[in-house]
């Protein structure tokens, strides 16, 4: 898994660049010529469909056949989809997937077998003009030296529309055999739906911490803070006097400082005062590990995103100092292009440490790290592999 999101990745010049674009072109050719291949058997059976009529119309006036044309028509277009899924998938590097229905999938197989005809012409072009261009070089014989432009043209024609057909079939594979808009609404109110019941539980979990955190600390130090004084009361002048009285100035200093901490695990106040920068910086100097920040941004992100930021980066950390054994955490935040989910630029958040790894991305606490990103429409992964170094990166919005 790569995490190269500090700066564009340029392509490198030269033969490997060569290379590569060859290597692609070559799979474009092939994916064509798969696509040729398969064409006629999509004509031919576009062509048999109107063999299905008589019978259909004849089930049509027997209720418990209607739905057998479709079942045979589904049974007859499936399978020719399902090959051209497969030849997409390895060739193209285009995955689809769902259920298109029936219909869907025979529009895609009526508009694709012309396309695939067509690339068999294009591929087929690409032969004639090498043949034109090594004529006159002597390994083939015929043509004349003045006919080396046209060989070369009919190459540069063939290799040019063969990336258009990539670029058709792309587009047809996502409209007719991805979701549909339906599909992706469906979709996203049930990701909306399980992360919100996900939420309320961490958020009922986290009122039980607090509770937790209040009655084991500061209560019991106000309650060994009330005995004191009240056991000073009873003889203010005597040297036992005096030191329940700094034992209760030392008690009350503690609750401050147990209270500061759980008022800042529920929501910082230099978050609000003094943004994200100093949030994150006294989180670094109270945190038990040596924490590297990093902060590269220019201008103070939305509320909303700074928050998630915050909370995101407190609770990774959190988890490094007591599950990875590790000796140091590192923490990015900057800005890197566009950001999930369309063209605003995007609020970067990394975290890594150096501890022994292994960590489980849909554990509890990872798991809630990704709700935290997905409730700003953001997206969170996480790399840790057994023997580290743990990476969770953040993706957030912040235009």
């Amino acid at each position: 898994m790569a995490y190269a999101h500090e700066g564009p990745v340029r392509a490198a010049a030269g033969p490997s660049a060569a290379a590569g674009v060859l290597r692609t072109w070559c799979l474009a050719a092939a994916g064509a010529a798969a696509g040729a291949v398969t064409a006629p058997a999509a004509c031919v059976l576009l062509a048999a469909l109107p063999l299905l009529a008589p019978p259909a119309a004849l089930a049509a006036a027997w209720p418990p056949a209607r739905r057998l044309p479709a079942r045979v028509l589904g049974a007859l277009v499936r399978p020719a989809v399902a090959v051209e899924r497969r030849r997409l998938a390895a060739l193209f590097g285009i995955e689809t997937a769902g259920d298109p229905g029936t219909a869907r999938c025979l529009l895609y197989l009526a508009l694709r077998a012309p396309v695939g005809l067509f690339g068999g012409l294009v591929l087929a072009v690409f032969p004639m003009g090498a043949y034109t261009v090594l004529s006159p070089l002597g390994v083939l014989d015929g043509n004349t030296p003045a006919v080396i432009p046209l060989g070369l043209a009919l190459m540069y024609v063939s290799m040019q529309g063969t990336v258009g057909l990539v670029g058709t079939e792309r587009w047809l594979a996502r409209w007719l055999l991805g979701p549909t808009r339906q599909d992706l609404l469906e979709q996203r109110v049930g990701e909306l739906a399980e992360s919100r019941a996900r939420i309320l539980a961490a958020v009922d979990e986290e009122r039980r911490r607090i509770e937790r955190d209040l009655h084991d600390g500061v209560q019991q130090r106000l309650v060994v803070l009330g005995m004191a004084l009240g056991r000073a009361l009873r003889d203010p002048g005597s040297e036992k006097g005096r030191e329940l009285l700094l034992q209760a100035h030392e008690e009350s200093r503690r609750a401050l400082t147990d209270l500061r901490e759980v008022a800042w695990r529920v929501y910082p106040t230099a978050l609000s005062e003094s943004g994200l920068h100093a949030a994150l910086s006294g989180l670094a100097a109270r945190c038990a590990l040596p924490v590297d920040l990093d902060y590269r941004l220019d201008r103070a992100p939305e509320p909303s995103t700074a928050t998630a930021a915050y909370f995101i980066v407190a609770e990774a950390v959190t988890n490094a100092v007591k599950h990875s054994a590790a000796d140091r955490v590192s923490v990015l935040v900057g800005e890197a292009g566009p950001g999930p989910g369309g063209g605003r630029p995007a609020l970067l958040v990394r975290i890594s440490d150096d501890g022994a790894g292994g960590a489980d991305p849909a554990g509890g606490g990872l798991a809630g790290l990704a709700d935290r990103a997905a409730a700003v429409d953001g997206r969170l992964t996480v790399h840790s592999p057994v023997g580290g170094p743990t990476v969770v990166l953040a993706e957030l919005p912040c235009g």
